[in-house]
């Protein structure tokens, strides 16, 4: 072989990992906003079902997509600093927790495609324009329908059938905290029961409510979801314990902190639901045509520390339909 070939030759030779790794396919990037501090418990077991749905699905972290988590801890200004962050990132899809994280995501973009999980109310957010067909960037899981309202004083009539008041805190400023209220407010004389609403906005707003409603007896309380209620679970659940307020709480993991009664779906197998969509997603299918779903199952819980503190009695049929007992 003469010089000149030889030195084209192996210039070409040399050049051939360059031209195949610039062939490489690049992995796809999916960028998650979850709506807890990093360091929450419940969103690392909701983060972690995701990431268990994805490799149901035959995604592999680091081998064949790429992951990028940030925290919003359900604060605005934190939601909409970590939104931007993933968006400038360029990923191919996201997954938003809660309302805030994907009101968020919609300040920023309303073309990229967007799978969300624990949000209360898609449609009246504006999020999609309806359940069956989302039409739009998004699609994913609700919380609950509205009529669970009524499944919550009903349970709260069972555990203590003294109460004939109940507080419902929930946030003003949220519309289904707003309409959640209402529904309530619906099923009250069917059990016997006033309502009076509470608000969540501050930690003086929580205190005040809760202890002014406390001062006349046969009271209980109906905590709703939202944001701010999340931050402040620990302080509601200590006042219903100062207070001696029987109280039902949406998910579980509250009556893991001393709540009395929870019952609401199965957040955490919720995001690893959520997976499938993105895997679909990921494969061709747009989200507007992925139907909203909502919760197919619901769990009861009962702490029964929580319910001897406050002098209650379990009934017994209450008990065995509880999906968990904590003692």
């Amino acid at each position: 072989m003469k010089r000149r070939e030889f030195i084209t030759f192996v210039g070409a030779a040399a050049a051939w990992p360059v031209v195949a790794r610039a062939q490489q396919p690049t992995m796809p990037l999916i960028g998650v906003l979850m709506n807890r501090v990093e360091n929450d418990p419940e969103g690392q077991a909701r983060l972690a079902a995701f990431l268990q749905g994805l490799q149901a699905s035959g995604w592999d972290v680091s081998r064949n997509v790429r992951v990028e988590t940030r925290w919003g801890a359900d604060d605005v200004g934190l939601e909409h600093k970590y939104a931007a962050e993933l968006i400038a990132l360029s990923p191919d899809i996201l997954l938003a927790a809660g309302t805030l994280g994907v009101s968020a995501v919609q300040g920023f973009s309303r073309t990229l495609p967007t799978v969300f999980a624990a949000v209360t109310d898609p449609v009246g957010a504006g999020f999609v324009d309806s359940l069956s067909r989302p039409g739009g960037s998004l699609t994913g899981f609700m919380i609950y329908e509205y009529s669970l309202g009524g499944k919550w004083l009903e349970l709260l009539k069972q555990i203590a059938p003294d109460v004939t008041r109940v507080a419902i805190v929930r946030d003003p400023l949220n519309p289904a905290g707003v309409a959640m209220f209402g529904a309530i407010q619906a099923s009250a004389q069917s059990f016997g029961v006033q309502v009076n609403p509470i608000g969540t906005q501050s930690t003086e707003e929580v205190e005040r409510g809760i202890a002014a409603f406390a001062r006349s007896p046969n009271g209980g309380l109906i905590v709703t979801p939202s944001a701010s209620a999340s931050v402040q679970r620990n302080l509601i659940v200590t006042l219903a314990a100062r207070h001696k307020l029987p109280a039902v709480y949406p998910f579980r993991y509250i009556v893991t902190i001393g709540g009395l009664l929870s019952y609401g779906p199965d957040l955490v197998d919720q995001f690893r639901l959520a997976a499938g969509y993105v895997d679909r997603i990921l494969k061709g299918a747009t989200p507007a045509d992925l139907p909203v779903q909502a919760p197919t199952k619901y769990e009861l819980v009962i702490n029964l520390k929580t319910a001897k503190a406050l002098g209650l009695e379990v009934p017994t049929s209450l008990l065995a339909r509880a999906d968990e007992v904590i003692e």
